[in-house]
């Protein structure tokens, strides 16, 4: 059900002609629009009342980076696949040695950014997160790599996001999907603001949702090879619990 609906918003965005450079198929697409909806995002009242975003470091919320840091907010940038030692960026809004546009590009954070461990992240006002599609109840459909749920994940055990953290993303109409169509598990992330180039999508909270929290059970040998923060999490953790199964 996933695969297929991944491939109906790829394809979607295709044929419309509305997918940006390198093109729409197994990524978070980048989409015609990008920068409307970052702005109508900062009107959304959440936004404006963040003091500390964390963002996903894909192209098509480039903009919602690039206006974190003009609006002077402290962002935090997930280093692609949580493949370094440190895999968090630090961006400063009064420390930055170009622009934010400049700043906030994958390339331009690793040059300018500070990388950080969890230890050194901030708790977080507001998350954005890519999407490949989203319904209008806060479903969320990713790539399929489970580096977001990864990171918020890792980022919850840590006590920066809890309840009371808003999660939003950006997308382009024809990512949008009718409610409850995603079909998702208890540990899924779940939206509270969808935001299009055309409007703003409010989606209740289920009562009994709880941000993720790392599953163990289902991360792979491999899995935890490729990602230094879990490897040392597993070694913390059978030090004080036993070996993890």
């Amino acid at each position: 059900m996933k695969a297929r609906l991944r491939d109906e918003v790829w394809a979607a965005l295709t044929t419309a002609k509305v997918a940006r450079f390198p093109g729409a198929d197994g990524r978070i697409p980048n989409f015609v629009g990008a920068e409307k909806a970052a702005e109508r995002l900062r009107d959304v009242p959440a936004w404006r009342r963040a003091h500390t975003v964390k963002a996903n470091p894909d192209s098509p919320q480039w903009p919602v980076r690039q206006r974190a840091l003009e609006d002077g907010k402290t962002l935090f940038m997930a280093v692609p696949r949580l493949a370094e030692p440190k895999p968090f960026f630090l961006l400063d809004p009064n420390r930055l040695t170009g622009t934010a546009r400049q700043a906030t590009s994958i390339k331009g954070a690793s040059r300018s950014a500070v990388p950080v461990d969890v230890s050194e992240l901030q708790p977080v006002d507001l998350v954005v997160a890519g999407c490949v599609a989203v319904d209008e109840s806060g479903g969320r459909l990713g790539k399929g790599g489970g580096f977001s749920d990864l990171e918020l994940a890792v980022a919850t055990e840590a006590g920066l996001i809890g309840p009371s953290t808003v999660v939003a993303t950006t997308v382009h109409e024809l990512q949008v999907r009718p409610a409850r169509e995603i079909p998702i598990v208890g540990h899924d992330i779940h939206v509270d603001v969808v935001v299009t180039p055309e409007r703003v999508i409010e989606c209740a909270r289920p009562s009994e949702y709880e941000p993720p929290r790392l599953r163990w059970h289902e991360l792979t040998d491999e899995k935890i090879a490729a990602i230094p923060l879990l490897q040392r999490l597993r070694a913390t953790r059978a030090d004080s619990v036993g070996p993890i199964t």
